[in-house]
C-alpha cells in the first residue's frame, strides 16, 4: 500500500509508481469518486469535441444514470 500525507492545502502527491503505471503526467485532471468505503481517483474523462465531463455527469455514469 502507497501512502502520502495530506498539506495543509488538503494537496496529496500520488506516488510516482501509481503515476507511471497510469500514465498520468503533469497538466493532467483528475476526477474524485466517492465509494462506500473511501474516495476512488481516475483520470477525468473528456467529452467529444473536447468538452470535459463535469463532476456530476461522471458520477452519473458510475453509477449507471446516463443522462
Amino acid at each position: 500500500m502507497k501512502t502520502s500525507t495530506m498539506t495543509v492545502k488538503g494537496q496529496v502527491t500520488v506516488p510516482k509508481e501509481l503515476r507511471d503505471a497510469f500514465g498520468w503526467k503533469v497538466g493532467d485532471e483528475v476526477a474524485f469518486l466517492r465509494e462506500k468505503d473511501g474516495v476512488k481517483i481516475v483520470r477525468a474523462e473528456r467529452q467529444r469535441r473536447g468538452r470535459k465531463l463535469t463532476t456530476d455527469r461522471l458520477m452519473a455514469m458510475t453509477r449507471g444514470e446516463e443522462r
